[in-house]
């Protein structure tokens, strides 16, 4: 009998402590100077590809936004500066595939409680900076974002930066295989964000 692969939309089988593990590892030391990017195709398709995340989400194109991630995948807001552990430390988010088509499902319902009406958001993106790591077809994008959200007739701001580990495909594309979003606020008090950072 043959078993099938399991399905990341369907099942966590891979958010294993290993995975874990090398997550925080990877988003530790990543940010050298001496680790940056020249290439100047790589820094292009990296601008190109957080512009149409920013353009996605503005748009309430959220399975969009979904098919720019890997199969396998996570999205992580710390809840700390230091960025630490999602294991050890509080999170606003942590969201495998699953969690996160779970969430858009809810989204694409126009039933979520906290999104009706829905937000109005208007996303800045900036000083997009490409890390090399240890694999070739790998890379680390670091960006600032500053994005305003109207929701009830109040502004919000949400502002900080943006880590996102990305592999090239073969069609010269990225897929991200995590995002991290870092808020400047982190340590404080806010309300749970309802929408998508």
């Amino acid at each position: 009998m043959v078993t099938a692969p399991a399905n990341p939309s369907e099942t966590s089988h891979y958010i294993t402590d290993a995975y874990y593990t090398d997550l925080v590892k990877v988003f530790a030391d990543w940010d050298d100077s001496a680790q940056l990017s020249h290439d100047t195709v790589v820094q292009q398709r990296a601008q190109a590809m957080l512009y149409q995340e920013a353009r996605y989400l503005d748009q309430g194109k959220f399975k969009e936004w979904l098919d720019l991630f890997a199969p396998e995948c996570a999205y992580w807001i710390p809840g700390s500066w230091e960025r630490g552990d999602p294991r050890r430390e509080i999170t606003f988010a942590f969201h495998d595939r699953r969690q996160l088509e779970d969430r858009v499902y809810r989204l694409e319902t126009g039933y979520a409680w906290s999104q009706h009406p829905a937000s109005r958001t208007n996303r800045l993106v900036s000083n997009i900076e490409v890390f090399q790591t240890n694999r070739s077809d790998v890379f680390m994008i670091r960006s600032n974002f500053n994005m305003t959200e109207f929701l009830n007739g109040e502004l919000r701001p949400w502002v900080g930066y943006a880590v996102h580990r990305v592999q090239q495909t073969g069609e010269g594309t990225f897929k991200i295989l995590a995002k991290q979003v870092n808020l400047i606020n982190c340590d404080q008090n806010i309300r749970n964000p309802s929408v998508t950072l």
